[in-house]
């Protein structure tokens, strides 16, 4: 599923569930991401490894190793 930082993850959901298991999905970005929500087009700011458009509930998630780039942020259902 995962192999260190080569943020090999074939969805959000395995994102998710990984930063979920080691406890970093409440973690703070070192710097806010601007998310073009995928589900209702709300633009938002991502402030956490995990977390979720105010409009529809699309929640997102990214792994620290790659929390610089709005690319590795995956969606990974709404009210994930």
């Amino acid at each position: 599923m995962h192999d260190g930082c080569s943020g090999a993850f074939e969805s959000g959901k395995q994102i998710l569930d990984k930063i979920r298991m080691l406890g970093f999905n409440t973690n703070f970005l070192q710097a806010l991401l601007l998310i073009n929500c995928a589900n209702c087009g709300t633009i938002f700011l991502m402030e956490t490894l995990e977390s979720q458009c105010p409009s529809c509930h699309m929640v997102y998630g990214v792994t620290p190793c790659h929390s610089h780039s709005v690319q590795f942020v995956k969606a990974a259902g709404v009210n994930y």
